[in-house]
């Protein structure tokens, strides 16, 4: 985790509330210097720019989901529908383009690194069909889930066909470095998945357990596959660490806005259930920062929001107090330190589109 978030564990919560209030006004005066750095001619829109890397993107996954079974196949084929943003991929193809850039000045996307990108899209997605089952989730992107469709019993077995069709494209790339980092992420995501079911009775503990499993979860596919295929295009250890950082910074970011959307967006504009997270038993940022204005709602923490009237009060309670407001300097001071490592890179359109990355992590709204 990067510097704030190891120290989290040493510091008492109470304490790191009053950093990151007070980081926040240098962080955003920060943050605005680097929009000037993209907002001039420089400028190129992320997903523009990685366009030409992800055509055929869905078509090229499907191809890897061979199989007989025509239930099967269509299941698998549900979530690949094309009509996502494939962030997780476009983060990956521009990081491989920065990192040839910064080595040798190749604007070429290697075979390899797409392949990449191909496998952490179907990780990805085999982790939400699992999710879904874990969470007995009914809908997901505005639509109905896996396990609700299917079932329970087939959503498990589609989540781990996908997972193993990854697993084989993973190997044909013939990296055993390559294989070692994209294992970690898979690891990570069960890991983190425990961390998510389990919870900390000490309140200084609870913080660095769910930032833990927000790295787990969420971060550590985006922070491994760009490290990934830094590795793929530049043999500097030093540009692998800048790598994995940017992407672990901006992955924890990208989740910490997700909790603060559960809170603040409507549901058939965020594509599920909002206040899902509370339904579920979990305390996320908004709910941990909101804990200190309401000593009260440690009780409904730990008995993870189960008696009724629990989501509804702890949902008034975190938006009565500022928890949305620290949730989100927080994911500023993430993407802030994402700027400062990608920043280590030689200038060019794709840095410049993953600097600007960070602001629309931020900004987003579903």
């Amino acid at each position: 985790m990067c510097h704030f978030t190891q120290r989290s564990s040493t510091l008492s919560f109470p304490k790191i509330c009053s950093l990151f209030w007070r980081f926040h006004h240098t962080s955003m005066s920060r943050l605005c210097s680097c929009s000037k750095t993209v907002s001039d001619e420089k400028y190129q829109d992320p997903f523009q720019l990685g366009s030409k890397d992800l055509k055929n993107l869905y078509e090229d996954i499907k191809k890897e989901l061979l199989v007989s079974t025509a239930e099967l196949k269509e299941m698998c084929d549900y979530y690949f529908d094309g009509k996502g943003k494939a962030f997780r991929p476009m983060i990956v193809v521009l990081m491989a383009r920065a990192c040839n850039i910064h080595h040798n000045n190749s604007r070429e996307v290697q075979a390899s690194q797409r392949s990449v990108a191909i496998i952490a899209e179907m990780i990805h997605t085999a982790s939400l069909v699992h999710d879904d089952v874990i969470d007995d989730a009914n809908s997901r992107r505005g639509k109905k889930t896996v396990n609700r469709i299917w079932g329970e019993r087939k959503a498990v077995l589609a989540g781990d066909f996908i997972l193993s069709a990854a697993s084989v494209a993973l190997a044909r790339i013939g990296n055993t470095t390559i294989i070692s980092v994209l294992t970690q992420v898979i690891e990570d995501l069960v890991r983190g998945e425990f961390l998510q079911l389990g919870s900390k009775e000490n309140e200084n503990e609870r913080f660095a357990h769910y930032l833990e499993k927000t790295f787990k979860k969420t971060a550590s596919l985006i922070a491994n596959s760009c490290k990934a295929v830094s590795i793929l295009g530049c043999p500097d250890p030093k540009v692998h660490e800048i790598a994995y950082q940017y992407g672990k910074n901006v992955g924890i970011a990208f989740q910490l806005i997700d909790d603060v959307l559960d809170f603040t967006s409507c549901a058939d504009h965020l594509g599920k259930p909002t206040a899902a997270d509370l339904k579920l038993g979990l305390a996320t940022g908004p709910v941990l920062f909101a804990c200190q204005q309401f000593p009260e709602m440690n009780a409904m923490i730990m008995r993870r929001f189960s008696k009724p009237g629990d989501v509804e009060r702890a949902r008034k309670y975190v938006l009565q107090s500022d928890g949305v407001q620290q949730t989100t300097y927080l994911a500023q001071r993430y993407c802030h330190e994402a700027t400062r490592e990608i920043s280590k890179l030689r200038p060019s359109p794709e840095r410049e589109a993953l600097i600007h990355l960070t602001e629309m992590v931020l900004m987003r709204d579903k």
